[in-house]
């Protein structure tokens, strides 16, 4: 999962959930329908002057089943790979995932399965210390948890999920050992992205803990800031997105 943007205030926030127009764990409405999508997309250093890899993206729907498959690929040999089984009829109901970080020699440092139905999660993490922690947890997750490329979805239908400009989300996130976290993307205002030939004009969404992160040296790491510019339309589209790239906390630029 990346970047976010903080203030004075979430020195005292502890759950800016209560505040937020949705309940964490339930899932969102879908606005907009999914089908069969493939492509790859450029991952920039954070000042958007250098190229570090790729992110190749594919997902393919059958029935009202959508299968999701997303691997970041960087030019020292690692990579980054998110899948998701999710049902797609009215709502994102989730289904069932798996995440893995491999490190630049191709061994895996994170690998962990996520059971929707079982609540659980399984697999294991390596810490930074290299010590390697089996895990298989019983855990608090439903069809309303997302992750990894299931943001972009739910990033996609913010419009017809948020009240006040904000939106609650359960998710799991690798810290390296994976945790069930409440998520709020808010609404920030707008921007326009300058690109070769012309600009773009878009939203900006941030997303952050709903809990106080700053208190947590583990989840500063993970959001020193997330933010995703989407443009209007029907429908509206990712433009960039600014955010670290997992748990080592470097911050990429993905558009």
């Amino acid at each position: 999962m990346r970047p976010l943007l903080g203030g004075l205030l979430l020195l005292t926030a502890v759950l800016r959930g209560q505040v937020a127009g949705a309940e964490s764990g339930q899932p969102i409405t879908l606005h907009w329908l999914e089908g069969d999508v493939a492509g790859a997309t450029t991952i920039w250093t954070a000042d958007g002057k250098r190229v570090l890899g790729f992110i190749a993206y594919r997902q393919h729907r059958v029935g009202d089943t959508l299968t999701v498959e997303r691997t970041a690929h960087f030019s020292d040999g690692s990579t980054d790979t998110d899948e998701a089984t999710v049902r797609v009829g009215g709502r994102l109901e989730s289904i069932s995932g798996r995440s893995i970080i491999r490190d630049v020699k191709g061994k895996a440092l994170v690998d962990v399965r996520i059971d929707i139905a079982g609540q659980r999660l399984r697999g294991f993490y390596v810490d930074e210390d290299r010590e390697r922690h089996e895990v298989d947890d019983e855990v608090d997750i439903g069809p309303g948890t997302y992750w990894g490329p299931l943001f972009n979805l739910v990033v996609k239908n913010f419009d017809a999920n948020a009240t006040e400009g904000r939106l609650v989300i359960q998710s799991v996130l690798a810290t390296p050992k994976p945790r069930v976290i409440d998520m709020e993307l808010t609404r920030e205002g707008t921007a326009t992205l300058r690109r070769t030939g012309g600009a773009v004009d878009a939203h900006r969404l941030v997303m952050l803990p709903t809990v106080n992160f700053l208190i947590d040296p583990i989840l500063q790491r993970l959001a020193p800031k997330t933010e995703f510019f989407v443009t209007d339309g029907a429908p509206p589209a990712m433009a960039r997105f600014d955010g670290p790239r997992n748990y080592a906390g470097k911050v990429i630029r993905i558009e």
